[in-house]
């Protein structure tokens, strides 16, 4: 897969001379290869890293990646592997059919809250890496003296397929990178933001944290 990915990368603005514009594959098509390729310089990493970050934006908070939504089957040639279907997406930007679509045996078919193709192979290990932190903490001394404290966090991951699911968390397993900085006495202490995180196909680590 390593070979495949630089190619993939040229098909989202890294040259320009051999792509059809980035409207011709939906987001998060592009999504998924520039988060693969730790968000290179180009107009539609740009743009899909800025849809990536709004999304996790409150409110509502999304899926950062809806991978779902990214049809890897409308390229279907034989037994070509995920990420070579998206290179035909990206790179030749073939339209995506959401109405009469053909009747053949690997039509495009919308799934559900999943990758439309099985992504289980550990080139695909950077959407499963993708962690989402919602968190709220406030930190106070009453007027008794007693320092009291209130957390919540809420994780949001991605399964084998590409599920997205939100569960509780707690404040302990919240990313160093994030900016909640607990003190060690009892200030008073207010913090509330969405934390995402995040590795690319060569194990790059990133993240960016939005406040509000």
């Amino acid at each position: 897969m390593k070979p495949l990915l630089p190619a993939l990368l040229l098909g989202l603005g890294l040259s320009t001379a051999t792509i059809t514009p980035a409207a011709a594959y939906p987001v998060d098509c592009a999504i998924l290869l520039c988060l693969a390729g730790g968000w290179p310089a180009s107009a539609e990493c740009a743009h899909a890293r800025a849809v990536f970050i709004r999304r996790i934006t409150p409110w509502p908070i999304e899926p950062p990646l809806q991978i779902w939504n990214c049809p890897m089957r409308v390229s279907f040639r034989g037994e070509a592997k995920p990420l070579e279907r998206l290179f035909d997406i990206a790179l030749r930007g073939e339209p995506v059919p959401l109405v009469s679509i053909p009747e053949t045996p690997f039509a495009f078919q919308l799934v559900q809250d999943r990758a439309d193709v099985d992504i289980s192979d550990p080139a695909f290990d950077f959407v499963r890496s993708i962690r989402v932190f919602e968190i709220t903490y406030q930190q106070r001394r009453s007027s008794d003296g007693d320092c009291n404290s209130w957390g919540s966090v809420y994780m949001g991951s991605y399964s084998d397929q590409g599920e997205y699911s939100r569960r509780r968390s707690s404040v302990s397993v919240v990313p160093a990178a994030s900016d909640l900085a607990v003190p060690a006495d009892c200030h008073n202490y207010w913090h509330r933001s969405v934390f995402v995180e995040w590795r690319d196909y060569e194990g790059s680590y990133g993240h960016e944290e939005v406040h509000y």
